[in-house]
């Protein structure tokens, strides 16, 4: 499993959470965002998982996971943060 592979600890998978990101009256992401409990890691007990196409005609897969750790609360959250951190260049797995 990806989500115990990244983070190192124990995963259950909890739920799948539709969520539809807008931004100024346009959908920037849409998806579903899979929610594990986690197990024996050292800050979070929550994660939330997905994947998008990406790439020369979206042909790659990419992976992300995010950490509920604040200010992620929830998968709505996890998926803002992800773009933020996509949108700056930065890493979206935390």
């Amino acid at each position: 499993m990806t989500v115990q592979q990244l983070h190192n600890c124990g995963a259950v998978w909890r739920e799948t959470v539709p969520v539809q990101e807008v931004f100024e009256g346009r959908t920037i992401w849409q998806g579903e965002v899979e929610v594990f409990d986690l197990n024996g890691h050292p800050k979070a007990k929550r994660a939330y998982g997905w994947s998008h196409k990406e790439g020369k005609d979206d042909s790659d897969e990419k992976f992300v996971t995010v950490l509920e750790i604040p200010p992620v609360t929830s998968a709505e959250s996890a998926v803002k943060v992800a773009i933020v951190a996509e949108v700056r260049g930065g890493r979206n797995d935390h």
